[in-house]
């Protein structure tokens, strides 16, 4: 079957930024497809899909779009739009204009699409917090600088270059001859960096080692990639995000994290990196009810706040509770001698009566068997023999899942 470009957007209002986004792609050899997402119920000639059969997808039918009401109309035809993109089989990209609306219309179905598929997002909003519109997936936006009312000088040039990006993302896919050694997902921040180093180091050339940043977005993305079988097994040395979580800091996890390993059953070796800090922005950000708390600032953005007893116990029950749902091999290790560069002796989070805190409340609430274990060791996180252990389990519990393994 052909491929095409799906271009995305309210052809009732933005019908002539459309067809030149396609005329740009024609021109580059490339065959694209105006999908209307507008909601008033009729699409005008120009566009390859209309409304209504995108409408159409919704759980309740064309009427939950076409209802009148302009913010339930918008939320109801988004959710068709994230219904039938992702069941199309002939998407070579897509690429969507908007504004506020339009943008909330159509980026949900794009976050719905598989990391690696092209997607550009055009419009007045890339310019602010994009983190709703980009979600946990490689989502390119691009501000438009002037509104998408009409073609002109600025709106030209602009819709032009995402064309082009978009052109140059489809003809030049990765090779998948690159993706010879299965994909293991590895988390990371900058004071678990000595450890994630020289597990990735013994992992070796056996394993595609894919680094996140635990910064909330990176877990769900790592998650999301579990889910999709690309990821196949995970190396979680830093689950911090569960502290932001706890405690209310930026760089939280959501409630559902671990549930990706608990689906798929992949081998999972999990510790305890950065679980002795909350990430706060600057120092004026942080809530007044924790102004007596030990604090330490990363950068000029960021400020750390080291983890009470109280909040590691919570931590330790929660990714107990989560541990427990998976089937497949899990092996949490957990550092005698601190869970960070900042909690060692002499530095501003060393407080090894909350890091015990947290160990008991793991394993008071894991239920450990042959497959579900808990392993102590007298080290530092960051203590090369601590990394060396974490990776070499994980190469042992992979092994043990592959079918010849049995052989």
């Amino acid at each position: 079957m052909a491929s095409h470009v799906y271009i995305l957007g309210t052809a009732d209002t933005k019908s002539d930024e459309l067809l030149f986004l396609r005329g740009v792609l024609a021109d580059r050899g490339i065959s694209g497809r105006i999908v209307d997402v507008s909601t008033g119920g009729m699409s005008p000639d120009c566009v390859d899909i209309a409304a209504r059969v995108v409408a159409d997808c919704h759980p309740e039918g064309a009427a939950a779009v076409f209802c009148g009401e302009r913010g339930r109309a918008i939320a109801a035809m988004s959710e068709a739009l994230r219904r039938f993109l992702p069941a199309r089989d002939d998407l070579a990209g897509v690429v969507a204009i908007g504004g506020s609306g339009g943008a909330a219309v159509v980026a949900p179905a794009m976050q719905a699409l598989p990391i690696g598929l092209p997607k550009i997002l055009v419009s007045t909003v890339a310019s602010g917090n994009v983190a709703p519109y980009v979600g946990d997936v490689d989502l390119s936006m691009v501000y438009s600088v002037v509104d998408l009312m009409g073609l002109n000088r600025i709106s030209r040039s602009i819709l032009t270059n995402a064309a082009n990006a978009m052109a140059g993302m489809t003809r030049h896919r990765p090779s998948p001859d690159a993706d010879r050694h299965p994909a293991v997902g590895i988390t990371m921040f900058g004071v678990t960096t000595p450890c994630v180093t020289e597990a990735v180091r013994v992992l070796g050339e056996s394993f595609e080692s894919l680094v996140f940043h635990a910064t909330g977005t990176g877990g769900r993305s790592m998650e999301r990639l579990v889910d999709q079988g690309v990821i196949r097994g995970v190396l979680d040395i830093t689950t911090t995000e569960f502290c932001d979580f706890v405690a209310g800091g930026i760089f939280a996890c959501r409630a559902e994290r671990l549930e990706a390993i608990a689906r798929t059953g992949v081998p999972y070796v999990g510790s305890c990196g950065g679980l002795d800090m909350v990430n706060f922005g600057t120092m004026e950000s942080v809530p007044d009810h924790y102004r007596d708390r030990v604090f330490v600032r990363h950068n000029p953005f960021i400020t750390l706040m080291r983890t009470t007893a109280d909040e590691c116990r919570e931590m330790g029950r929660l990714i107990g509770e989560r541990l427990n749902r998976c089937d497949g091999p899990v092996r949490f290790y957990y550092p005698e001698n601190g869970f960070s560069e900042l909690d060692r002796p002499g530095q501003p989070f060393y407080d090894p009566e909350a890091d015990a805190a947290f160990r008991d409340a793991l394993l008071a609430t894991l239920r450990q068997t042959a497959r579900r274990r808990v392993v102590s060791m007298p080290c530092a996180l960051n203590d090369p023999a601590f990394a060396r252990a974490m990776a070499t389990d994980f190469k042992t519990l992979f092994k043990e899942t592959q079918p010849h393994a049995q052989n």
